[in-house]
Parts: C-alpha cells; structure tokens; sequence
C-alpha cells in the first residue's frame, strides 16, 4: 500500500518532466508518465531509509523518557501513596 507522502515526493520528483509534457507540451505524455512511475519506487526507497535512521532516534527519546519516569518515581516512593489519598 501507498503512503501519501510517497506520491507525493514521486510528483515532486518528477514534476519537470510532468511540467513539460502537460503545459509546455515538449515532451510526450507517455513519456512523463513513465517517469513519473519510475520515480514512485524511487521516493519509496528515499523515504523507507529516512523512516529506519529516524527510527532510532524516538527509541532512544522514549527510553529516555522512561528512565526519567522511572528515576523520578524511584526518588519520591512515599509521595506515591500521598496521591491515593
């Protein structure tokens, strides 16, 4: 399945030949086309790899938010049974 910004990156990507052949008319429609589904593929790949580097960063923001949590709950163990009430 296609994500959106899949498309649209291959639309960016491929937006002079796109250009050239719907309003310049310079190059075929057949042509720009096929271009254009070159460039799906393409954009796919781009963002899957950006997707996996940035992938490890919000592991590493989530487990630092839990150590924190956890630290912070670790230092006040009586404050926790003043909050039941």
């Amino acid at each position: 399945m296609l994500r959106p910004s899949v498309l649209g990156l291959a639309i960016l990507l491929s937006t002079p030949a796109l250009w050239s052949a719907f309003v310049a008319g310079s190059m075929g429609i057949t042509v720009a086309l096929i271009r254009f589904l070159i460039a799906v593929p393409v954009a796919a790949l781009m963002l899957a790899l950006l997707r996996m580097v940035t992938a490890g960063y919000s592991r590493q923001a989530l487990r630092r938010q839990v150590a924190s949590a956890l630290a912070a709950r670790a230092e006040a163990p009586g404050q926790q049974a003043a909050d039941l009430g």
